[in-house]
């Protein structure tokens, strides 16, 4: 027998009381009409039952912002200690909240990529496009102090291009900034926050501050002003 839409409807509503997310349910109706469509398409049937149906909307969640004084607290804690490893967090740490790249972008800069003197970082981003972040204040000096007292330390024989070295002198990954940035989330009570948060929260905090829209956007390498927006 051929299936019909009111089979499909239930098969949708069994879906929503078993509580499945939203966003399964609307995958699953996704799936659902691409085989019917083939189906059509290879005329196995004549007619489509899922041409009247419906994708549940998918609610977006929306990132969260620290605020200013969470940030400032969070660029203080490596203050808190000695060594090279210090310098190297409180360096990457005031890098990312001033520019607001990604995580992925930080990890992958090398040292040619700081210019002190201009105060300006270039970063490559998604399709690998460059683009030149300034970088001011407290930023600048805590990149000085990483490169001429921190950097040097790390490791026996460092990376000599990357910027940023974990303790055996290589570059450090994305997984070891995490692990890093949640060890200090941690000490803040702050168990929710990410390398994305300190992006949002700089978008967010230059907007509040009379920052325009496609200012940011640029800042922040998004092809499109849509995801800036959310």
């Amino acid at each position: 027998d051929i299936i019909s839409r009111d089979d499909l409807v239930a098969f949708l509503i069994f879906l929503k009381e078993k509580r499945y997310a939203t966003s399964t349910i609307a995958r699953r109706t996704a799936a659902i009409k691409s085989f019917f469509d083939y189906l059509v398409a290879a005329k196995v049937i004549a007619t489509n039952p899922t041409d009247q149906l419906d994708s549940p909307r998918v609610d977006r969640y929306l990132p969260k912002a620290i605020s200013i004084h969470q940030v400032d607290e969070l660029l203080e804690l490596p203050l808190t200690a000695t060594g090279p490893e210090a310098l190297r967090d409180k360096a990457m740490l005031e890098l990312l909240y001033a520019t607001g790249m990604r995580v992925s972008e930080l990890v992958a800069l090398n040292v040619e990529a700081i210019d002190l003197e201009a105060q300006q970082v270039r970063c490559f981003g998604k399709g690998n496009k460059e683009r030149g972040l300034p970088i001011v204040g407290t930023a600048v000096t805590a990149l000085e102090e990483y490169l001429d007292l921190g950097r040097r330390q790390l490791g026996r024989s460092p990376d000599p291009h990357a910027l940023f070295l974990n303790h055996r002198g290589k570059r450090l990954t994305r997984q070891g900034f995490w692990l890093i940035l949640k060890g200090y989330a941690e000490r803040l009570g702050l168990n929710d926050l990410t390398p994305h948060t300190l992006r949002h929260s700089f978008a967010t905090h230059m907007l509040n501050n009379g920052a325009d829209l496609r200012s940011v956007q640029e800042l922040l390498g998004h092809a499109s002003i849509s995801t800036t927006q959310i």
